[in-house]
């Protein structure tokens, strides 16, 4: 497995894992990678540093760079196709059930969630958007908020 560190041209810089240097060029050449943030498909290798072993030895003591990162539980890049293709249409499924059973309300979520969670307004379900720190209040406050999947067939 090798570990690259991606972004793409927005900016959003993310980690991939593949089996192995190849498999990075084929998916890449593909059009398969795609940013997790905002599903863009123009991902590009960002620069990384390197890690250095001193010739000392670091046997036994944890290096000053840190812990060695540990590979996700299933990198994308080692599920068989069929699985992927699973979980994309489930990603797209509940994406679409949600547009289709819940009410918009784009950057108003985290007032209307909380009008909603102490009985100001009727009861509805409700999406939009929110930043990670208005999500971890409302979380707080007792109201269940969840990230909606993005829109894989939006990618550009």
């Amino acid at each position: 497995m090798i570990a690259y560190k991606l972004a793409c041209m927005k900016g959003h810089a993310f980690e991939g894992w593949f089996a192995s240097i190849a498999a990075f060029d084929e998916q890449s050449e593909d059009g398969k990678l795609v940013c997790p943030i905002c599903n863009s498909r123009n991902v590009k290798k960002a620069p990384m540093a390197p890690a250095l072993r001193s010739s000392a030895g670091t046997r036994g003591r944890q290096s000053r760079l840190g812990p060695t990162p540990i590979a996700p539980a299933v990198p994308e890049a080692a599920l068989p196709t069929n699985e992927l293709r699973k979980m994309r249409q489930f990603m797209t499924g509940l994406r679409k059930y949600v547009e289709q059973n819940a009410d918009y309300v784009g950057r108003d979520f985290p007032d209307e969630a909380r009008k909603i969670h102490y009985g100001e307004v009727d009861g509805r379900h409700i999406y939009g958007e929110a930043s990670l720190e208005e999500a971890a209040d409302l979380v707080e406050e007792g109201i269940d908020v969840a990230p909606l999947p993005p829109d894989l067939d939006e990618a550009d």
